[in-house]
């Protein structure tokens, strides 16, 4: 592993992805691996992750007497707080942090309040998500469209570093054209001059969250929570391409084959490429 990282360059005009494929180094490789976790953290942040997704709001205090009421573990809240930090999570509410920002990006202002969002590519989002595995975890990045729910793009990472997020965001450029505005949260991925740049060179108006304001980015946040209950927690990926593999057939599932009530019981697909819904007139 450290012989083909060394092959990496980091500051060379071409991408990482583009060095990979040119060396036949798998991209994955490149990145850099969160440190060593044992087995027992490992099992308490698949613990965490499931408290969390249901009461986004609590924060280490909550989740650890959380972890004693739901599962009878007497934790610490400096290892709550630890592993917290090794997932990229914190508690969402009013003047929270709820991302990793970076003091010297520039923070948008949030754009879409008030606003009607009643056309596909008005509006695209993004966020990242943690993905428990059987040893290990990883990260996931999807860019979805407001309006149809369709998710455009998405990539796994074993760090939160910006290139799969760029990676994503190209990927859902190159076949659907560019939204009118594109919303994410001030984490130091989505705020970075290289990711901002993309958008102000396609003339993409940029819209932030605020602090905390999960509500901003629901339709995304709720994305999380059907993939991991119908999907991550009932599987122990054992690889990242069993992960990758089994995560695109779900989302494959969830734009051509999942009805939302609110889309009228049409699926993402259909509604983003304008397609007959195929269900009988109600009487």
């Amino acid at each position: 592993m450290s012989e083909r990282k060394a092959k990496i360059d980091r500051q060379h005009g071409l991408s990482i992805s583009r060095q990979c494929r040119t060396l036949d180094i798998c991209r994955s490789s490149a990145y850099r691996f969160p440190g060593l976790v044992n087995d027992a953290d490992l099992e308490m942040m698949r613990k965490i992750d499931v408290l969390y997704l249901r009461h986004p709001f609590k924060g280490s205090r909550r989740l650890r007497d959380d972890l004693w009421d739901d599962y009878g573990l007497q934790v610490s809240r400096k290892r709550v707080q630890r592993l917290m930090r090794l997932m990229g999570i914190h508690a969402l509410y009013p003047g929270a942090r709820t991302t990793r920002p970076n003091l010297s990006h520039k923070v948008y202002p949030y754009l879409l309040r008030d606003i009607e969002i009643k056309n596909v590519n008005q509006v695209w989002c993004t966020d990242i998500t943690y993905i428990p595995m059987r040893k290990g975890f990883l990260y996931l990045v999807a860019i979805m469209d407001w309006h149809s729910r369709k998710v455009l793009s998405w990539r796994l990472s074993n760090s939160l570093d910006t290139v799969p997020c760029i990676e994503a965001l190209e990927e859902a450029l190159a076949p659907h054209g560019k939204p009118d505005i594109f919303n994410s949260d001030q984490g130091c991925q989505f705020t970075s001059d290289d990711f901002t740049g993309i958008l102000k060179d396609k003339g993409i108006q940029i819209s932030m969250d605020g602090k905390g304001r999960w509500i901003d980015n629901v339709f995304i946040e709720r994305l999380w929570r059907s993939l991991k209950y119908g999907e991550v927690y009932l599987k122990a990926y054992d690889t990242v391409a069993q992960a990758k593999e089994s995560i695109g057939v779900w989302f494959a599932f969830y734009n051509q084959d999942r009805r939302h009530d609110s889309l009228d019981k049409m699926t993402p697909d259909q509604v983003y490429y304008d397609l007959p819904s195929g269900l009988p007139k109600a009487a």
